[in-house]
């Protein structure tokens, strides 16, 4: 597994069981063996599901290690099959089949790693105009889903509280709504102090799912 991927994939599982009050033992474990397979993506799909299924508990992280599963895939497993493996009709295959799966944590982390090999300081500015190229017409559906964070770009100069509060008008029909507090929030404070997670957590809707995206997010950054 990918040292960045597997920073955010422990520190995820540790921060959910953590606030659920429950093991995390069990389904590490299962989702370790998943990434780690010498395997196709789909394969390592199924064990992913497998795993989430086999651990209700933690129903609420299968699509956020999905997007974890995808990013390791493109950064350990692409480079042992063919060159233009991703242009192959077999990857287009495989992303019909999987379009509705992950969330928008894939673009974070694609757009995080990218900064580390040009050695950018990410920012939120920079990430939706420079990565997403929200601006650009061709990219327009990036954005309708990025329009609250668009528009309320200014929260990155406020506080934990202030971007809760601007995350709970968020309709849950909104695609970004379980990721808005905790992605805003990567962004205002990059390598939060204990102080400041104590912070984050008291004013998080939904505890154990915000704290787990945070850290994954803050991990997979180091």
């Amino acid at each position: 597994m990918d040292a960045k991927v597997k920073s955010a994939f422990d520190a995820g599982l540790e921060a959910y069981a953590k606030t659920e009050n429950t093991d995390h033992v069990a389904i590490s474990s299962a989702l370790e063996k998943a990434f780690n397979l010498e395997a196709s993506f789909m394969e390592k799909v199924a064990a992913l599901d497998e795993a989430f299924d086999d651990h209700q508990r933690f129903e609420e992280l299968r699509e956020i290690f999905f997007d974890l599963l995808m990013v390791n895939f493109f950064v350990e497993d692409v480079q042992k099959l063919e060159e233009d493996y991703l242009e192959s009709a077999e990857w287009e295959a495989i992303e019909e089949e999987t379009i509705d799966r992950g969330t928008e944590l894939l673009n974070i982390f694609l757009y995080l790693r990218e900064c580390a090999d040009d050695d950018i300081e990410p920012s939120l500015e920079d990430y939706l105009k420079e990565f997403l190229l929200v601006e650009e017409d061709e990219f327009q559906d990036e954005y309708a889903i990025y329009e609250k964070v668009i528009a309320n770009q200014i929260l990155v100069e406020s506080s934990f509280e202030e971007i809760a509060k601007v995350s709970s008008t968020l309709s849950h029909e909104d695609e970004l709504k379980a990721l808005f507090y905790p992605m805003v929030s990567f962004f205002t404070e990059q390598a939060p102090s204990a102080q400041q997670l104590d912070e984050f957590t008291t004013h998080a809707a939904n505890v154990s799912s915000d704290l787990a995206i945070y850290q994954i997010i803050i991990n997979f950054n180091k």
